[in-house]
């Protein structure tokens, strides 16, 4: 049985168009054919319209899985204990270049020569983005697939491909669960930290099934979807997952009852509360936790009064929507990515079975569709702080910790600048079409397109170091666009071997899985206690694919 589902199946197997005309063909040209039988190969349509869609998510997993075992290297056995996951939302290699120009700039030197936290790791590769049905990816689906192992459609979180945006009858049956989860089954504690909300794109795929990333809270969601049965993404933060250890970041407004004024900002509408079932999500969560070591923060001085010992559970919702950009945050209440991963940290590292971390440097995407490259790569050189703390805070030998990006940007830089040039500041040329200067960061679309006086604007005149400068765009766009090119994935640790060359981006959570010896990629971590590894099977696939082989 295992043979057939592993070899290579006949095109008729998942054709629907064959199993019809076949249909087709007995009725008209075999009359006396046993009715019994036509009426079988009928069935079959039903079947393997719903086969089809399995099949895919199927074709997915396995296609991820089947390069492990060959790449295993008998020196990295140790499985690992701890698992950081940073992902830089919009970071392509461009942005990683700049980061660290930045960032060496920022430290008095010229910036070239500076080295990212990341670029230490020892194993790097490259992903390929691509949704189901976007050659250029949305987060969303981006995220599943790094979270959830199937690559899926835009514009949906932990959800297969056969899951239709916005369709909620397409959710039941298509849901997928994540790296998050498993860890979580395997008796690991879990922490997820975002500088955007809580129930955004990528922290939502670890613990959410939605056919649409847009559905924060129930007032986002269509009346149809909710009599449907199809929840909201922040009810479904605390009831997806029971106990997720730890959850930091924005998104307040999306857990509290419609107009509620929000403690931070009171008597201001647009950060008010927005449940119109009436549910307070938090106190929920409070009174759930309160025998359990639990805490609720919403802002810095609570956050580091903490004792991480006497704490288990952790909630810290800091901002109503997305933490405001690093340059901008107010460090007297809002704490910085680095501070909140510290804290996370502390609290997951006393289970000792291990933890699993998702981190999230959101604001980096969303500095680059405003087209404001000086916040999003002061995101970006932030996230490295965060990084660095991390990897103090535990241990190469038993920690297996990965950087990557769920997609890329339009972004770049050029225009033969010398050594030493401020990232942000002007090429020593000027246009040899307009005379005019231009800088280094371009985007290729985006709010940056402007004329005056028909012409394009001359950047001398204006203060391009401006931390909201909208670089320059060739295109014009209210927002930017994401990039289609591959995105870097650097690793050290435990089977940090694993990722090297070029995958597709769901490849990363079965490496890690396969890793640390949880989920479905166990069976050689079984094999080598002396326990025989069994392969799940879906018998009912199983049986549909030796069945139809009958037709070929």
């Amino acid at each position: 049985m295992f043979r057939i589902l592993h070899e290579p199946l006949p095109e008729c197997i998942v054709s629907l168009q064959t199993v019809q005309w076949w249909t087709v063909k007995l009725k008209f040209q075999a009359p006396q054919f046993n009715l019994q039988f036509l009426i079988a190969i009928s069935s079959l349509t039903s079947l393997l319209r719903t086969f089809n869609a399995r099949n895919q998510l199927f074709s997915w997993s396995h296609s991820a899985t089947t390069p492990l075992d060959t790449l295993e290297r008998k020196s990295f056995e140790i499985k690992w204990q701890v698992s950081t996951c940073f992902r830089c939302i919009g970071m392509g290699v461009p942005t990683v270049t700049a980061a660290r120009i930045l960032k060496g700039q920022l430290s008095g030197q010229s910036g070239e020569e500076t080295q990212l936290e990341m670029d230490k790791f020892p194993f790097v590769s490259l992903a390929k983005t691509y949704n189901t049905n976007a050659q250029v990816p949305d987060s969303a689906g981006t995220a599943t697939a790094y979270l959830c192992g199937v690559k899926a459609n835009e514009g949906t979180v932990g959800v297969s491909a056969a899951a239709v945006r916005s369709q909620c009858n397409t959710t039941e049956g298509n849901e997928v669960t994540s790296i998050l989860r498993w860890a979580k089954d395997a008796g690991k504690s879990v922490g997820i930290v975002t500088t955007t909300r809580v129930n955004h794109a990528t922290p939502s795929a670890a613990y959410a099934h939605s056919v649409d990333r847009d559905w924060y809270s129930d007032n986002e969601m269509p009346a149809e979807a909710l009599q449907a049965g199809c929840k909201d993404i922040a009810r479904q933060l605390f009831e997806n997952i029971p106990n997720i250890d730890v959850i930091m970041g924005g998104g307040r407004k999306y857990m509290f009852p419609k107009n509620r004024s929000d403690v931070e900002y009171p008597g201001v509408a647009k950060h008010s509360g927005t449940r119109k079932d009436g549910r307070d999500l938090v106190q929920e969560w409070i009174d759930k936790t309160k025998d359990k070591k639990g805490h609720y923060v919403w802002n810095k001085k609570q956050l580091l009064s903490l004792n991480p010992n006497n704490v288990d559970y952790l909630l810290g919702l800091f901002e109503p929507g997305d933490l405001p950009y690093d340059l901008e945050r107010n460090s007297e209440t809002d704490p910085s990515l680095t501070e909140m991963v510290e804290v996370a940290i502390k609290i997951l590292r006393k289970n000792p079975s291990g933890f699993y971390l998702l981190v999230e440097g959101g604001r980096i995407d969303h500095g680059h569709h405003e087209g404001k490259a000086k916040q999003a790569l002061h995101e970006a050189v932030e996230m490295d702080r965060a990084i660095g703390r991390a990897s103090l805070l535990t241990s190469i030998h038993d920690t297996l910790t990965i950087v990557t990006a769920d997609h890329s940007h339009m972004f770049n830089f050029g225009g033969y600048t010398p050594r030493g040039n401020t990232i942000f500041g002007l090429a020593p040329m000027l246009s040899d079409a307009d005379q005019k200067p231009f800088t280094s960061i371009l985007y290729g679309n985006g709010p940056g397109y402007k004329l005056v006086n028909g012409a394009r604007e001359n950047v001398s005149t204006i203060d391009y170091q401006e931390n909201n400068y909208q670089a320059q765009a060739a295109v014009p766009l209210s927002m930017e666009t994401h990039g289609g090119e591959d995105v870097a994935v650097f690793a050290k640790g435990p089977m940090a071997h694993l990722l090297h060359g070029v995958h597709e981006q769901n490849y990363i959570p079965h490496v890690m899985a396969y890793a640390g010896c949880i989920g479905q990629n166990r069976e050689h971590c079984l094999s080598r206690s002396g326990t025989a590894g069994l392969h799940p099977v879906l018998s009912t696939i199983a049986t549909l694919f030796t069945v139809t082989r009958l037709l070929c």
